[in-house]
């Protein structure tokens, strides 16, 4: 079996398939980042602005989960605990907008934020697709899948939020949805954060 057994191999296999995934979501939301953030600063929009900080928190996170590929499963849950503790620091800032929003209103371009969204869209589905299979291999990959789905929920949100500063030529939709994704990202940060220390107890 060149010098390892069958469920050895299998395991490295299987870490060299995660390693593969990760490197390309990562690329992917180090990309994604720099382009929102810019139309984002562009467009005027909070929704847009969180959904950057939520593709650079990604990239972060992707970095540290390859990173705990081929570890054992304790430093597996505590890089999961370190995401769960990003996510949060990524509704805080969210909060943090929505505030300064409140006491300096904005209509934002929604045109931007539409076309940027659905941009963003395509490729947090690209990472979504890429994920698919790694989802229940482990604590790890399981916090990835987690933040992956949450970004397809906050495209979709902001694309609304778009249509919405549209309609109405107001600034509240951005507000109101930006404050939706800041309550996804705390039940998301709490849901990570509970199955890494479900994996410590256990260690």
């Amino acid at each position: 079996m060149s010098g390892c057994c069958e469920g050895e191999c299998a395991l490295n296999a299987r870490h060299a398939q995660q390693r593969q995934t990760l490197i390309w979501v990562l690329l992917i939301n180090a990309i994604m980042f720099v382009v929102i953030v810019v139309a984002a600063i562009l467009s005027d929009s909070s929704a847009l602005l969180s959904d950057s900080f939520d593709n650079l928190g990604d990239a972060i996170t992707y970095m540290l989960s390859l990173y705990a590929v081929s570890r054992g499963p304790e430093l597996k849950a505590k890089v999961a605990l370190f995401k769960g503790v990003l996510i949060f620091l990524g509704a805080s800032v969210v909060i943090g907008q929505i505030i300064y929003k409140l006491f300096n209103p904005v209509v934002p371009i929604f045109e931007l934020m539409g076309i940027f969204s659905v941009l963003s869209l395509l490729a947090n589905g690209t990472c979504l697709a890429l994920l698919w299979r790694h989802r229940k291999e482990d604590v790890n990959m399981s916090s990835v899948w987690e933040c992956s789905r949450n970004d397809i929920a906050s495209n979709l949100s902001v694309f609304i939020a778009a249509g919405l500063v549209w309609f109405f030529n107001s600034g509240w939709p951005d507000i109101l949805i930006a404050a939706a994704l800041a309550t996804l990202l705390l039940r998301s940060s709490y849901r990570v954060i509970y199955s890494a220390m479900q994996e410590l107890r256990k260690g």
